[in-house]
């Protein structure tokens, strides 16, 4: 599938890893609908991008008729979807068990809804709408890309929720690509390690760059383009599917 010739949603696409790849869509050739509830950025984004090439539209990814809504709006806006890319997620930092009390279920659920809940909503109705989509001459009519985390595998102290969620979304990668081969669309999934996201912003720079010692090589966050730029790459290898693959420098997180 070639890029430029992609109309991609993206979820989480306001700002951070979402918002570059936003960017990276519309600068080599592509549309982009940007699905965030950060209004104020999300139409900053759009507008930068120009009107032609890119939406946005205000999403709660966790809510069925908004999510149907906006993707009704971008296929109605650029006549179809290729791919959707799933960047939308929240952080919970909470132990199972401290001097507090037990982990708050509703923190742990709402974590779960956003992050899980919330891919898996936008991929089945994205899919809906990509398998009516004219084949290309290698049969493929669609890619999902999910957002994952380091955190599914290596989930650190306080981090019972955000790795449960993202564990998840590696954990449906494969039977969804399965599901979705005879129609000729792929699932894939990105798991980032460090990246610098304004997860960071408020951290001071020296701490910034002690995190990034961390990674083994190169040794610093990881630049949201960096994941654009294999988002681009997954989009056009048609033979990259229901694979989970790790971009973080090697770093294998310690307990805290």
């Amino acid at each position: 599938m070639e890029i430029r010739d992609v109309v991609a949603i993206v979820t989480g696409g306001a700002s951070g890893l979402g918002a570059a790849t936003a960017r990276n869509v519309v600068e080599h050739g592509g549309r982009v609908a940007i699905l965030d509830l950060a209004e104020e950025s999300g139409r900053g984004l759009a507008q930068e991008l120009g009107r032609d090439h890119a939406l946005f539209i205000q999403t709660d990814v966790t809510s069925e008729a908004s999510v149907r809504e906006a993707i009704e709006r971008a296929t109605g806006a650029f006549g179809t979807i290729h791919a959707a890319i799933n960047c939308a997620g929240i952080d919970l930092a909470q132990k199972t068990l401290s001097r507090n009390g037990p982990h708050h279920l509703d923190s742990f659920t709402k974590v779960i809804s956003v992050n899980l809940i919330g891919t898996f909503n936008v991929i089945r109705m994205a899919v809906e709408q990509m398998a009516g989509n004219e084949p290309t001459k290698n049969g493929e009519r669609g890619v999902v890309i999910n957002t994952a985390s380091v955190a599914a595998f290596d989930g650190q102290v306080g981090q019972v929720a955000y790795s449960a969620s993202k564990g998840g979304i590696v954990g449906m990668t494969l039977p969804l690509a399965r599901d979705l081969a005879p129609y000729g669309i792929r699932v894939m999934t990105i798991a980032p390690g460090l990246f610098d996201t304004p997860l960071f912003d408020r951290l001071p720079r020296s701490v910034k760059e002690s995190l990034g010692g961390t990674v083994p090589f190169p040794p610093r966050l990881g630049d949201p383009r960096e994941f654009a730029m294999l988002v681009n790459t997954i989009i056009e290898n048609s033979m990259l599917n229901g694979e989970t693959i790790r971009l973080d420098g090697a770093i294998r997180m310690q307990p805290k």
